[in-house]
């Protein structure tokens, strides 16, 4: 077997048992990483957890642990709840109804069903909606979206294993990141389904395409550790080492993926050329979502635009435009309202600024983005649409030909981008009229 497929090979390779699991890697006070000791809590979780020791920017950090600890539980019981309640489809009681939320607990209709309803709208509040199924927001989208596709009676998916799977995936998102966490995965899924709505998209797409698509966008950051790329290198992390410094990040997050796929056994009743094919192809969706090959992925859609040969139906073409749309799915929230996407800007930058607080705390040299002093938030954010989303979205709009919602996002956009640039002279201008907000997102 391929290295491509060790690293989350099920927690057989990386997670032990409790006893040994508490060894982890961490911070020493020359900025190095040693050998220590966590708690319980870290030994829960699953995977090759990148171990930074966050905690040291906590000032009740054992509370935090406790309230952590008790949020598992309670997402634990909920999910077992989930499983009694889709016990009947084991039985063979498929229903017929393509929307029906046969999937959700009695608890969670109401005011969740009605929004699942509007999933496939752009002003859908993930915020919300995450609240109103008690920070479930992944897994219950997740069931929705594989019910709504038939997928799950497609591909024979027993909803069992399927459970399990999700709620690993959700679980092993960590919920102590302001940005990086599994409501983030929702919202990067729930615009992946928007996309794949697309008109030009929807009519060439295989319900294994869809598949792929979904899955890829909710799992293409699990186990996120809150930190970047370059961070895990400069302090030499064993993640770089493994990854040889290059798509470290998205390289786990994939091979992660795959773990939790054969633990759970999700596929396992697939052909085993099929169950590697889905592996390897989930593999090249998360990869592209590095951002450091923004520019290779643009100059090759813009290129296929220019020469108008993109053929969907072709597979090579569609894998290509399902990288894409997940990339655009992936920092899509400067094309959300001002409201969400200001909410978004406000967890992203925190999420870098805790970064930088580390790295000043260990004498590292502090990254771009990451001092709270130096960098604002209406600067990073003005930066971030200028040379990322905004080139990216204007060739998704010539793909699209172009449709009402990528109207509607470039409308956002540009508002958004009006927003923060008033804000970013504001800030370094005496004291002209000021503005009000902020905003964004970056994966």
């Amino acid at each position: 077997m391929s290295c491509l497929m060790v690293e989350r090979c099920g927690a057989v390779t990386f997670k032990r048992s409790a006893q040994n699991a508490t060894q982890v890697c961490m911070l020493a006070d020359d900025g190095r990483l040693s050998t220590g000791h966590a708690g319980v809590l870290l030994a829960e979780r699953r995977g090759s957890y990148p171990l930074i020791d966050l905690r040291v920017l906590k000032t009740s950090a054992q509370q935090g642990e406790v309230e952590s600890s008790t949020r598992k539980k309670l997402k634990r019981l909920l999910s077992f709840q989930r499983y009694c309640h889709a016990s009947r489809l084991l039985r063979g009681l498929m229903p017929h109804t393509p929307g029906t939320l046969h999937l959700l607990d009695d608890d969670y209709l109401g005011q969740a069903a009605h929004m699942l309803s509007k999933v496939g709208t752009w002003n859908f509040d993930i915020f919300l909606f995450d609240r109103l199924t008690n920070g479930n927001s992944l897994v219950t989208l997740m069931c929705h979206l594989l019910n709504v596709y038939g997928l799950i009676h497609h591909f024979q998916l027993d909803m069992v294993k399927l459970h399990r799977f999700l709620g690993m995936v959700q679980e092993d998102y960590h919920s102590q990141n302001p940005y990086h966490n599994a409501l983030h995965a929702a919202d990067v899924t729930q615009a992946m389904y928007c996309y794949l709505k697309e008109p030009r998209l929807a009519e060439q797409l295989s319900p294994l395409d869809v598949f792929l698509g979904l899955m890829a966008a909710a799992a293409h950051d699990v186990d996120h550790p809150g930190v970047n790329q370059p961070f895990l290198i400069k302090t030499r992390h064993h993640l770089a080492s493994l990854y040889q410094n290059t798509s470290v990040l998205e390289s786990h997050h994939w091979r992660s993926t795959v773990g939790m796929l054969r633990e759970s056994g999700l596929l396992s009743h697939l052909p085993a050329d099929m169950s590697q094919d889905i592996e390897q192809q989930l593999g090249s969706l998360i990869l592209a979502t590095d951002i450091s090959r923004q520019n290779e992925f643009l100059s090759t859609f813009r290129e296929h635009l220019d020469n108008e040969d993109l053929d969907l139906q072709l597979a090579s073409h569609r894998h290509f435009m399902l990288q894409i749309a997940l990339k655009c799915a992936d920092v899509c929230n400067p094309c959300r309202v001002w409201e969400m996407s200001k909410q978004w800007s406000e967890r992203v930058c925190e999420e870098f600024y805790r970064q930088g607080d580390l790295e000043r705390k260990f004498d590292l040299e502090i990254s771009p983005l990451c001092n709270q002093q130096a960098d604002s938030v209406p600067a990073i954010q003005t930066g971030f649409i200028s040379y990322i989303v905004e080139p990216l979205f204007e060739e998704w709009q010539r793909f699209t030909e172009p449709s009402p919602l990528s109207q509607t996002m470039m409308g956002h956009l540009h508002k958004n981008k009006a927003q923060w640039s008033r804000q970013t002279h504001s800030h370094t201008e005496p004291e002209p009229e000021g503005g009000a907000g902020e905003e964004e997102n970056i994966p």
